[in-house]
Parts: C-alpha cells; structure tokens; sequence
C-alpha cells in the first residue's frame, strides 16, 4: 500500500516531436532554425510507430491544425487491466509517459514480482540501493582521477619532475614539504632550468627563462585546448558545456539520447581534465553533475526495472546528480540541496532519502582516495574560527550587492554571446573560437601570478589567514600591489569567462565564479581590515575588537565574495549556503554567508529572475516549464488552446460512430498524431476518452492482416466513460473492436478557466495535456507547449486577447 501511495504521487510530462519543435520554437517563437532529428512519419499500410512524446497527439494537421493528446489518470489506469509493455524505446527530443511507466512498474510489482520466491523478492527491492552504492562509488573514483589529472596537467605547463614526470608539483616536493610557489623544490624543474635558462642561480638569465617559460605555457594551453575540442567536436558533441541545463531537462521528462552514453562520458571526463590543464576559465565541478548521470545512467541498464523504465531511471539521475555535486566539492549534504532546489523538477521523498545515500558513498570514496592530501573531503579548508562583528555587516552588504550585480551582467553579456556565436559566422569554426579564447587567456593571464596559478588553489589562498608564517603571496607582497593585481585577476576572470562559458569544451562555472567573488571579497577584506588598523587606538574599535590582529578577518570576506557570485549567477540560495560551509568548514560563518547570498538574489532578481542555467534552458529551446515562472495576465484557457476557440476549427476525433476501417488509415496516414480524442459523434463531440495512435494502429495492421478484409468495415467502441452511456455493439468479424484503445478517464478543464490555474495544475499535477470542454463538447486541446508558448508571448506583450490569435 505505501509503495502504491508513493507511485500514485508520480508527475507525468508533456513533451514535443521533432516536427512540433521545429514549428513551435523556431517558426512561432521567431528563433533562429535549428533542426531536430528522427522526424516520425507514417506511409503505407505498415505504419512505424514511433512514440514521440508522452502527448499521444502532438503534431499539424494537414491543413495546419494543431492537435494534442489527453491526459490519462493513473488511479483509473491501476483499476483497468494493462496489457504487458511492450519492448520500445522512446524517440530522440520527445518526453516520456510517467503515467504508462509508472502504471507498467505497479504491474510488474504486482502480477510478476509478487509470484516470484522470496529471495527473488528481496532482491528487487535492494536492487536499487546497490545500484546507487555503485553509482555513488564511480562517481568518487571520476571525480578523484579527475582531480589528480588537472592538477598534473596544469602543473606540467610550468616543469615538471626530474624523477617522475607523471607527478604533480605538490607530490613531487611531498617529501620535502616545498610545494609552495616562492621556495625552491630541486625535484621539480622548470621549463626554464631544463633547457638550462635558470633564474635562480643566475640572474642574468632571468628574461630569457621568463621568454621560454612563457612559451612553452602558452603552447601547452592550445594543445590541450585543441585535444579536448577536437575529441568534443569528433567524439561526443554532447561532452560540450555544463551539463546542468541539459540534465535538469532530462530529469523533467525530455529525451536526449545519446546524452549519457559510454563515449560522452569518456569524452567528459578525459575533456575537463585539459580544458582546466589549459587554463581556460573555467572549472571541473558542474560537468560533474553530467559525469555523474553518466554514471547513474549506464548502471541503471544492468536492472530490468531501470533499464525498461525511463520514469524509474529518473529517480537515480536525481540520486546521481547529488552525488555529482557531492565529490565535487566534497558537500554530501549540499549535493542533496542542489539536487533539490536546482536540478530535479519532481522530488519526493523517497529519491532524497537514496540521493542521500548515494552523495555519502561517493563522499566515503573521494575521502579514501585522498586527492586534496588532508585526508579529509574539505576542499577549501579554513583553519580560523575568529568572531565577526557587527561593524562588518556593512561590508558584507557590499559584497552581497556586488554579487548581485556581477551575475545579472554576466548573464546578461554570456547569453548576448552565446547567440551571437549561434547566429553569426563563428558557429561554423568552433575550435578556432576555442583555440583563439585559449591564447588570448594565456597571453594575459600568465604575467599575473593570481590567474597564472591553477584557480582552485588561487581560491584557496584568498580564503586562508594571514599569520607571521605565511608565505602566501597575499600575505607577503606590499598591500597596494595586492589589491591591484587582486582586482586585475578580477576584472580579467570576470571578462574572459563571458566569452568561455558556452564554448565547444566541458565547461563548468562554480570555480570561475568563485574565484570573481573570492578575489573582490578579498579586496574588501584588505581594505576594511586597513581601515580598522588605522582606527585601532579609538575607543569603538577597542571596545569592539579585543584583539586588533584577529579584529578582521580577510579570508572570510573572500568565502563571502565567492558565495555571493555564485548567489548572483545562479540565483541558489539554501544549497549554496550549505555548499559554502561544508566546502571550507566555516560553520561559524553561516549568518554572514547567507545573508550575503540574500542580498545577491535579491540584486539579481531585479534586473532577471532566472539563473544562468534556466536562460541556457530558454536560450537552447527545451520544452522546461519552471516552477519559478509567474502569470497574472487575465487570460483562459480557451485563449491559450488549439485550435483556437475563433478559428472555426474542430480538433480531429475518433468518432464512436460511423468510422470506417478506411476513413481511419487515411487519418493515420495524413497525421502524425500520437493519439486522437475519442467522441460520441463528430458533431456534439461529447468527450469519451483518448486512443493512442501506437494501440489504434497495432489493432488496425492485424485486422487488416486477416485475408478479405474490406477497408469499408465500421470500427466500433463497446464502453463509454458513464455506465448509463456503455452502447453494446454486436460484434462480428467484419468490424475493428478499438474498444481496448480507449482510456476513459480523460482530464478535462472548463474553456473559462483561468490560464493561472491551469498552470498550477500541470506544474503540480504533471498534467501533461487537457481537453477543453465547453459544456461537455470538445473544442480544443490545451498542452505544455502551449503554456509556454502562451507564457513566452505574454512576457512580450504580444499576446491579444481580443482575438485569441497568436501573431
């Protein structure tokens, strides 16, 4: 009984055909072309099914009309007798039926599961928990090889080590403890000392070496560069970007094959390891995210009730995506959040519990494998647990609405590029575009040794204390010189990446971002603990602070800068806060850091309200109705349905009476619906049910399979939706019984209804498609793609409706 209760609360999509996009999103919507595969048509007698999307009607009628399927309720589907599921595999860019998958795992749980030994039994129910232990552990070992190959790679751009080429600066200098920039480690060799040009011992051949150095790093950079873009480009195209966007549309039901195939995957992994070695700004922590479905998915297929089931499937993408967030910045519990507030679009209670599950598995590999070499999970690790005061809430202000600020702009200007890069001549050379950003990153970053340095350890240092020992160049070089070179690499991150986000290589964005954030926070840091020291014989500041030394703490300003850009780009909140404490520890600054991502929402939210993942969702066209959107416009549904209520137009039925086995395979074979309402009769088009094509045709290629059929014999439906409505035909071998075609429990809203509430109900139904009625007669459609149609045309002021028409 709990698992029905569970099942009963699954949400089902609406998606889209290759044509419907086509037409809905580019012609409609004035967007640029964009062609998408496996068009599905219908010739001949032996028409090939293809499901095109969970609508079971969604596609133009041959004289333009657009149709749409209805929605099927899930508790009648469980009192109804199912036939077994067929073997089939949904097409690419359509979106799944949760209900009939849903529907198909009760079935299986019931009437095969059930009469199965009990050792058979357990096993299916632990299955799931292995699957996620296995996905949990591949995604710690990704994310660890991951780590140690970009830190290798990157180091190998600047020397390498005598003995052992194949390790890193810091395990190179392990045993003598000399890892640090600005002391001597002789097991490590610059470029420069190998083609003997040593700066150290002669400083005559300091610009010489400083030439070759420099070189030699600009040429490391394009061959990494140019690998990974040719291995995206020749490979797996879909290895490209974040992932984010791609996978928060896939977890709401949208079909991408190929998206977490082997080769992706290999082409992911292996591809953020050079585009970070290339010092491109950019990091390695969102295309986890996508390494980890990767995962998730790939495992999945070595469990029936996985591999046959794509709703069930989308459960352990949700537990894979945390699990992604997780071993990237070693936060188990904010790999959950994210998971919850950013990713998945359904998430019950049972997929947090195994997202859970599978985020702790993959913390406890990565922790094992110990790849920071502290052998703990903490990326950033901060070793200060000084108060802050309330002086500083000023600061901290500041810093949030610079955040806010810095991601409205960078949204702004990275979607402005990206359509440029779509629209003009630079779509057609993807890899000199990434080649030329590449140089250009190199040429201007390497003479400032805050964007020279691998980025995560830049970020590290800005985050840490400035004690009598340090010999951190923050802490080292004079004040005036810091905040110079600080605000450089600043300005320069904040640039560069506007033009690198969205190129042709596994891209991600948290450490970029953070690194803006850290290196103003920091800025602000050093000028408010200035300000305080100059002050520090007064008698507010000794009555505040104590201790003048310990008064101000710069690094904390930093780990507020990074969680306020982050807030500001992506526009997260709970689970960024979370994130920020589990990646450096500081717990004690939870109140500082959530009141600066605050402040950076509620400054991005003024000038857009969506993140930077949710306008790549809007710019790509993915059919994704966000529960953030809001509608206040006066409108119904009768103005937002198809056909529209003016057009004198009637949706295309299958008529209970008067249909012959002739009128039906011209209607299949002139459309390319998914499925047709079912009426009493074509003129009072009382709403019966919903027939989806793929039934209506395999009941129509048998019939016609059987010798002397005559395409002039009546198809006949033996129930209705009401009792006192069932019309009993005789049946005989002359006629095509659709009777088990036919779904009865049809959703239906009234033509007056506001379109607000019917938005409510698909976002917290899952209602995939309603059939308009107006007194109990059929007079339109209204469908997902509608809505957001209706949504996008409204947000213009393009939208009459006087007229119901849609310009």
């Amino acid at each position: 009984e709990e698992d029905e209760e569970e099942e009963e609360d699954e949400k089902e999509e609406e998606g889209f055909s290759a044509d419907d996009i086509n037409k809905y999103f580019n012609v409609k919507h004035n967007f640029p072309q964009k062609k998408y595969a496996h068009g599905n048509t219908t010739t001949g007698k032996k028409r090939k099914f293809t499901l095109m999307s969970t609508t079971s009607q969604e596609s133009l009628s041959t004289d333009g009309e657009e149709q749409f399927d209805g929605f099927s309720s899930l508790i009648h589907r469980l009192k109804t007798t199912i036939k077994e599921r067929p073997d089939f595999e949904y097409e690419d860019y359509t979106t799944i039926d949760w209900v009939r998958d849903t529907t198909y795992e009760l079935k299986r749980k019931k009437n095969r599961l059930m009469k199965q030994a009990w050792y058979r039994q357990a096993l299916d129910a632990v299955s799931g928990w292995f699957l996620l232990t296995a996905v949990g552990a591949l995604c710690g070992i990704f994310a660890g090889m991951i780590d140690i190959g970009a830190e290798w790679l990157s180091d190998i751009r600047e020397g390498v080590c005598q003995n052992a080429f194949w390790l890193s600066r810091k395990q190179c200098c392990w045993a003598e403890e000399l890892a640090m920039e600005d002391q001597v480690c002789t097991l490590w060799s610059t470029w420069g000392e190998i083609n003997g040009y040593s700066d150290t011992s002669n400083k005559d051949m300091f610009g010489a070496s400083f030439a070759l150095r420099y070189i030699v790093y600009i040429a490391w950079a394009l061959l990494f560069a140019f690998l990974c873009t040719i291995f995206v480009q020749r490979i797996a195209p879909y290895a490209s970007g974040s992932g984010i966007p791609e996978v928060k549309t896939i977890l709401s039901g949208f079909v991408i094959r190929g998206y977490f195939s082997f080769w992706t995957l290999l082409v992911k992994a292996v591809g953020m390891v050079l585009a970070v070695a290339s010092g491109l700004s950019l990091g390695k922590e969102g295309p986890l995210v996508h390494v980890a479905c990767c995962c998730g998915d790939a495992l999945s297929l070595l469990f029936e009730k996985f591999r046959k089931n794509e709703a069930k499937r989308r459960e352990v993408l949700s537990a894979a995506s945390a699990a992604g967030v997780s071993v990237a910045f070693g936060a188990p519990i904010g790999g959950v959040l994210f998971s919850l507030e950013e990713v998945s679009y359904y998430f019950p209670h049972k997929t947090m519990w195994r997202s859970f599950f599978a985020a702790m598995v993959g913390s406890i590999v990565l922790s094992n494998l110990n790849v920071f070499r502290s052998g703990k999970i903490v990326k950033f690790s901060v070793h200060y647990d000084y108060p802050w005061y309330w002086f500083e809430l000023f600061p901290f202000i500041v810093i949030g609405i610079f955040g806010g600020l810095y991601g409205a702009v960078f949204n702004r200007l990275n979607l402005w590029w990206c359509r440029m890069r779509k629209t003009t001549v630079l779509s057609k050379y993807p890899i000199s575009e990434v080649l030329v950003i590449t140089l250009m990153t190199a040429v201007l970053s390497y003479p400032n040794i805050y964007t020279k340095l691998f980025s995560s350890e830049v970020i590290t240092s800005l985050f840490s204390e400035c004690t009598k020992e340090s010999v951190n160049p923050i802490c080292t070089h004079d004040v005036n010189e810091t905040i110079f070179l600080l605000m450089l690499a600043c300005l320069f991150k904040a640039v560069i990446t506007v033009f690198t986000f969205g190129i042709q290589v596994p891209s991600g964005l948290f450490i970029p971002t953070m690194f803006v954030g850290a290196t103003f926070g920091r800025v602000v840091g050093i000028i408010t603990n200035q300000v305080v020291t100059s002050y520090g014989h007064s008698d507010v500041v000794r009555t505040t602070c104590p201790d003048i030394t310990t008064c101000v703490t710069p690094g904390l300003y930093a780990m507020i800068g990074a969680a306020a850009a982050l807030g500001g780009v992506t526009r997260m909140t709970v689970s960024l806060v979370v994130i920020m404490f589990e990646l450096t520890g500081g717990l004690n600054y939870i109140l500082p850091l959530m009141l600066a991502v605050l402040i950076s929402k509620w400054v991005g939210d003024a000038f857009n309200k969506e993140g930077i993942y949710d306008r790549h969702i809007e710019f790509k066209k993915f059919p994704f109705l966000d529960n953030k959107h809001q509608f206040v416009k006066n409108t119904s549904a009768k103005d937002v349905m198809q056909p529209p209520h003016n057009s004198n137009k009637k949706p295309i039925v299958l008529p209970t009476k008067g249909l012959t086995v002739e009128v039906l395979e011209k209607m299949l074979d002139s459309t390319k619906f998914i499925g047709f309402p079912v009426v009493d009769n074509g003129t009072d088009m009382h709403v019966i049910g919903y027939a989806l094509r793929k039934e209506v045709e395999d009941a129509l290629d048998d019939f016609l399979a059987t010798e002397d059929r005559d395409k002039g014999d009546i198809c006949i439906f033996k129930e209705y939706v009401h009792e006192d409505d069932v019309q009993h035909h005789a049946v005989h071998s002359d006629c095509l019984d659709l009777s088990d075609c036919v779904d009865e429990d049809v959703f239906q809203v009234p033509a007056t209804m506001p379109v607000s509430t019917v938005l409510q109900l698909f976002r917290r139904l899952g209602v995939r498609q309603a059939l308009v009625v107006h007194e109990g007669c059929l007079v339109g459609v209204l469908t997902k793609k509608d809505l957001i149609f209706h949504l996008h045309l409204a947000s213009l002021g393009r939208f009459d409706r006087n007229t119901a028409v849609h310009h």
